[in-house]
């Protein structure tokens, strides 16, 4: 490719990124906005259906039925409960993979880094066993039976796990999930052909899938993952492309399944491995951080430092850093892996290897992930990044960012470092809420887009209005990539949070957003509110506590939603589902659901005025606490 496409690019939140991919001689995301921004008002609404082949139908005031006579309450209910349902089911994957990686290691008698973690689940689930091995052998199959039960069967763990209030609540409302992968399957049943046409029965299954996918997909797969992975430990560490080093093997990993290639990043700094790297030409090998599953890495790099340089940035900033010349393989293992790299990896002779078939790209080689053949897998993976470097290197230019983004960002912030770096509990924050020095809690979380604003704009722009009405904010996502490279997470940014707030990081020594890491850890976020509402004995919806997803993205993020609404909690978005062509719909999700579970919907594309709306909203929940 040698053209040069110029000023045809989004706008971005993280200038010097926007200057360096409106310089480069090929095509990626943040060019290809401008030629789709004309949009299909039918499905923006959410009002067109074609499930079968007398459609598409496309509803309108002169048209208001489907030729079989679906409403567009109907066809708005069936769209959404679908993408909830496959929002879901990513999730409930990932998990399943977990536990079944958890169970096999601890049949074969691997490495378990987080003991505390494990003892916590075991506690939780009532097991009691004094040998770890068969203790998390027992933590994984109470996971993976409880997954596999029927939807008619009530799942036993999310009594367990989610808090006893919240329960009740949802057992009032009849939404309590059976099994959680049952239920995804009924989900995408109820929404077929000429089935269910009750648009508010469709929308109480999605509270169903929300309340599965955040206990089971987010709060389980955290605990999980700390178990084999280790716990994640507070630290300051780079961020941004300048953690790119040339002088190694760089491999840029993607998507959410961090268990998968435990065995390849312990590996990949073993004396045979590095030898191999050497007699090519290379210091060694580099894990880069992109997407959630670098974010992952990120948390818990106090383990990992000698293999994982760092996290480079968000799904949207993955072109860019291929696009920097010093990749040399892209190991990709669930969503958030753009189909735009393929271009860009060809052009740069970057290989790509897939470890899970459901996230095959189309020019990758597929090397499913097999636990019992891990080792040699590990082997061959790393023969075939090599040979891919010695073609690569010296042939493709550099354009590296060394000066991109920091090198002080506060990282490996989860329930359990933060609740330790408070000493132990949560009556220091609790206290620092109930004098005003915090006004409140806002959880900005998921994905980023290129619309909104344009790349993590409304997103960073939200953060800073939060933070300067003294709205401590925490973070989880891909949102969390953009937020970290505009520097937001390191303690300089204290100077944009208003006086109480600085004030209150200062005396920390802590920034004023803290960075929980991957999507994922919305459940980490989950676990501080259930624990703060417990010591004060109200339930969620009581919280000063707000949730902003400002730039949502995939149908996973639907499902997330889901889970907050489920909450109680109030949940901001920068654009709306494709839901407005339903009056019914529009009315649960913004109205009905305060009465239903205390959540509710905010739709608002402007950071100003959203802050405003999200910081009344924690002035009404403080005075309803007399505080």
């Amino acid at each position: 490719m040698n053209q040069c496409y110029g000023c045809n690019t989004c706008k971005s939140a993280d200038q010097p990124l926007e200057g360096f991919i409106r310089s480069l001689p090929m095509e990626t995301s943040h060019h290809r906005v401008e030629g789709q921004s004309t949009k299909c008002g039918f499905g923006l609404q959410g009002v067109c259906c074609r499930l079968c082949s007398n459609g598409p139908c496309r509803i309108t005031p002169e048209a208001p039925r489907g030729i079989c006579g679906a409403s567009a309450d109907t066809i708005v209910a069936r769209n959404f409960l679908r993408a909830v349902a496959s929002g879901s089911g990513c999730y409930i994957h990932i998990v399943e993979n977990t536990a079944l990686n958890l169970k096999k290691t601890a049949q074969a008698k691997g490495e378990l880094k987080g003991i505390a973690s494990l003892n916590h689940l075991a506690d939780i689930f009532g097991i009691e066993e004094e040998d770890n091995y068969k203790k998390a052998e027992k933590v994984a199959d109470a996971v993976l039976a409880d997954l596999y039960k029927p939807e008619y069967v009530s799942a036993e763990l999310i009594e367990k796990i989610a808090y006893a209030p919240r329960v009740a609540r949802w057992k009032e409302l009849g939404i309590m999930p059976g099994g959680a992968k049952a239920e995804v399957f009924k989900g995408v049943v109820k929404c077929s052909t000429n089935l269910n046409s009750d648009p508010v029965d469709m929308l109480t299954d999605c509270l169903k899938l929300g309340i599965s996918t955040g206990v089971y997909g987010l709060t389980l797969t955290n605990l999980l993952n700390d178990v084999l992975l280790g716990q994640p430990e507070l630290r300051m560490a780079p961020v941004g492309l300048r953690v790119i080093d040339p002088d190694y093997i760089n491999i840029m990993i993607t998507g959410h399944q961090h268990t998968i290639f435990v065995d390849l990043q312990e590996r990949l700094i073993s004396e045979e491995a590095k030898k191999k790297a050497q007699a090519a030409g290379a210091r060694g090998f580099k894990l880069v951080g992109c997407t959630c599953v670098g974010q992952d890495l990120q948390l818990r790099g106090a383990h990992y430092t000698e293999v994982f340089d760092g996290h480079a940035g968000n799904n949207y900033t993955s072109e860019a850093i291929l696009a920097t010349g010093a990749i040399d393989a892209v190991l990709s293992e669930f969503n958030c892996t753009l189909p735009g790299i393929e271009p860009i990896c060809d052009e740069l002779k970057i290989k790509q290897i897939c470890l899970d078939d459901v996230a095959k790209k189309a020019n990758a080689e597929l090397m499913q992930f097999d636990f019992a053949h891990r080792e040699e897998q590990s082997d061959i993976i790393i023969d075939k990044i090599i040979e891919s470097y010695k073609e690569r290197r010296g042939t493709v230019p550099l354009h590296l960012m060394e000066d991109h983004g920091n090198d002080h960002t506060l990282t490996g912030v989860s329930e359990g470092s933060l609740k330790d770096f408070l000493g132990g509990k949560w009556t220091p924050l609790i206290e620092l809420l109930a004098a005003g020095e915090i006004k409140g809690i806002a959880g900005v979380v998921g994905c980023s887009n290129l619309t909104a604003g344009g790349h993590d704009v409304l997103s960073v722009d939200l953060t800073k209005e939060l933070i300067a009405r003294d709205i401590l904010v925490l973070t989880a996502g891909c949102s969390s990539g953009g937020i970290e490279n505009c520097g937001l997470m390191t303690p300089e940014a204290a100077e944009l949070a208003g006086p109480k707030l600085r004030a209150v990081c200062k005396k920390l020594g802590i920034p004023p957003v803290l960075n929980f890491g991957p999507c994922l850890a919305i459940g980490r976020l989950e676990i501080v509110a259930t624990e703060i509402a417990s010591e004060l004995g109200v339930d969620l919806p009581k919280l000063p506590l707000v949730l902003s997803a400002a730039q949502w993205l995939e149908e996973q993020a639907l499902a997330d939603g889901c889970f907050g609404l489920a909450l109680g909690l109030p949940l901001h978005l920068g654009l709306p589902p494709f839901v407005t062509g339903s009056k019914t719909a529009v009315q649960v999700l913004t109205e009905d659901m305060k009465e239903l579970t205390g959540g509710q919907v905010i739709i608002n594309d402007n950071a100003k005025e959203s802050a405003n709306i999200l910081e009344q909203i924690i002035l009404e929940k403080r005075q309803d606490l007399h505080i």
